[in-house]
């Protein structure tokens, strides 16, 4: 209540120097928040007292507030300072122009693989920022150096510092602390977790570039949940939940290794762990929980399609944030000891699927008719409906009573598979797509020479423009492949499928594939229509063309009898035939990019 009564009277603070009036709106939406479960354990005995002159900002705060960028920065350069063990580095800047950091903790010269961990990428999720800071105090100075011996610690604090620095009460009002938050999105209102394909944000560029410098062991990406209240505090995942993710070795050791090392690590502190449960239905929990693949928009999507083992991190959104940063700093501690004692294993798993060479990419899919699997006791909260004179409708509204049920878990059959290529064939002329290939460390190879090759060609059908998302207007469409003769200039580029990132490849360049350069939209003169010219010259032309073209006579005439406001619009008409005529038309509702096939 007093934190409450501080966070209003901030508001009440500013609203008076704009001449306004504050409502205690703050109040009352904190106090919906559902019932807090009581929660206590023996990684409470992390916390430093409060006269420890290494106390972090959130512990100080009694976990109530979280720092800003500035405090982070200079709590990390006066703890580096103090510490052989510690480094702290700059990986790159922010659209807004600030640093991104970096701590490396490291133990001895001698070269060791490296654990990476980030905080922040959806600003208001900052768990692991002050879970970090506090597990680097006790690296650096006291006494768990050991977690050092076989791998370092790379510390990204703050991913999107720019949303961070937007701190706001109102900022993720589902998520129970700290007092404000900052955003999910950058400075551009790109979600950095839906940019890791298309590169879109100057964050991104500098963290795919880190994780080719780095090539970790383990890459760990700190969040908080949405969804359904639950008992479970501390939840974790990887790519497809591990049973559906493209590369197999690495997905084993998180699925056979990762996973039951820190479920047993946060189990002992009194925490209560699961595999994440992504609801089916947020309003009827008992309808199941999701596992599905995912693509590489996404840390965990992008790290298996890469070949290192990535861990998304989704703490309980209405835990307390002192019990989810404490969970946090367990599972980061467990993550250093298990990638530590099987250094080599993850080595070898990550090498077997770079070497791998798959024929086909999964592009789409649909639920499975039946579960594939149960939790026979998953731990939940009852829930009663009421009438919402705000919404007009039954919402919910938790109790804050632990219940149990039998929760299935609905897994996804395929629809489409593409069968990839030997190669694919850019034309110089798209340099952001070559740009963001050069970026992935995708290798191709440009053609000195002109040549003339027999390809597969692609069409768009029906071409649809969506919602504008993520900065991009994202673009759908049926498609249509034809092997056709096709002259390549010299400068051309060739990405061949057969290397260890042409999974990655294949899921940027494959037309089919949701997570496309094209169907993020990076293609729009697709959209423009054909050159026209004089109606008299067209309707000669098509006359022309009508006499001496049976097939093309049919597939006319065919049109006007299925498309009456074709048939009615005498320009759309001769545009047709003019974009029938021949050669010469390239553009329009063509893929630029061939398909060299086997």
């Amino acid at each position: 209540m007093i934190l409450l009564n501080t966070v209003c009277r901030v508001i009440a603070l500013g609203m008076a120097l704009m001449g306004l009036t504050c409502p205690n709106l703050m109040a009352q939406d904190v106090l919906t928040l559902p019932p807090v479960l009581p929660w206590s354990g023996k990684s409470e005995r992390l916390i430093v007292k409060p006269n420890d002159p290494w106390i972090t900002p959130a512990e100080l705060a009694n976990f109530q507030t979280t720092p800003r960028y500035a405090e982070v920065r200079s709590w990390l350069e006066r703890l580096t300072a103090a510490s052989p063990l510690l480094t702290l580095q700059t990986f790159g800047r922010t659209g807004e122009g600030r640093d991104l950091l970096y701590v490396r903790a490291r133990k001895g010269g001698a070269v060791k693989p490296v654990v990476l961990v980030q905080a922040g990428i959806h600003s208001g999720e900052i768990d692991g920022k002050d879970a970090g800071l506090m597990l680097l105090r006790d690296i650096a100075l006291r006494g768990k150096d050991d977690l050092l011996d076989h791998v370092d610690l790379v510390f990204v604090p703050i991913y999107n510092i720019d949303g961070h620095e937007q701190m706001s009460p109102w900022n993720f009002v589902h998520v129970r602390g700290p007092a404000e938050k900052g955003r999910d999105a950058n400075a551009r209102n790109i979600d950095l977790n839906r940019d890791y394909g298309k590169l879109d944000a100057p964050e991104s560029r500098a963290m795919i570039g880190l994780l080719r410098q780095l090539d970790p062991i383990l890459y760990v990406d700190c969040h908080v949940s949405e969804g359904f209240d639950m008992q479970y505090d501390v939840t974790f995942t990887y790519a497809g939940w591990g049973r559906y993710a493209r590369h197999r070795a690495t997905a084993d050791w998180l699925q056979g290794r990762f996973g039951p090392a820190v479920t047993q690590a946060l189990t002992k502190a009194g925490h209560i762990p699961i595999m994440y449960p992504s609801p089916i239905d947020t309003r009827e929990p008992t309808k199941g929980i999701r596992y599905s693949p995912e693509g590489p928009r996404y840390s965990t999507g992008y790290g298996d399609f890469i070949g290192v083992p990535t861990v998304l991190v989704e703490n309980h959104m209405l835990k307390p944030y002192r019990q989810r940063v404490l969970g946090t700093y367990v599972l980061l501690e467990a993550a250093l000891k298990i990638a530590a004692k099987d250094a080599k294993w993850i080595v070898a798993a990550k090498a077997k699927d770079r070497a791998s060479r798959p024929t086909e990419l999964l592009t789409r899919w649909k639920p499975a008719p039946q579960p594939i699997g149960w939790i026979e006791q998953f731990k939940g909260v009852a829930f009663e409906l009421y009438s919402s004179p705000a919404s007009g409708r039954l919402e919910q509204r938790w109790l804050g009573q632990p219940i149990t049920f039998r929760m299935p878990i609905i897994g996804q059959q395929p629809t489409e598979m593409v069968r990839l290529p030997k190669a694919w064939w850019v034309p110089a002329a798209q340099v952001e797509v070559i740009d963001r290939l050069r970026l992935h460390g995708i290798i191709f190879e440009t053609s000195e020479t002109a040549r003339t090759l027999r390809l597969d060609q692609v069409r768009l059908v029906k071409p649809q423009l969506l919602q504008p998302n993520e900065g991009r207007v994202p673009m759908t469409a049926t498609f249509v492949h034809a092997l056709g003769e096709q002259m390549l200039p010299a400068g051309s580029v060739r990405v061949p499928a057969d290397q260890p990132n042409g999974l990655l490849a294949a899921a940027l360049l494959e037309p089919e594939s949701q997570d496309s350069f094209l169907a993020w939209g990076f293609f729009p003169e697709l959209l423009s229509p054909a050159p026209n010219t004089d109606a008299f010259v067209l309707a000669a032309l098509g006359e022309r063309l009508l006499a001496t073209n049976p097939s093309l006579k049919a597939e006319f005439e065919a049109k006007l009898r299925a498309d009456t406001a074709f048939a009615a619009d005498p320009d759309a008409r001769l545009a047709w035939l003019y974009a029938h005529a021949g050669p010469g038309h390239s553009y329009p509702l063509r893929y630029p990019i061939a398909r060299e096939l086997n």
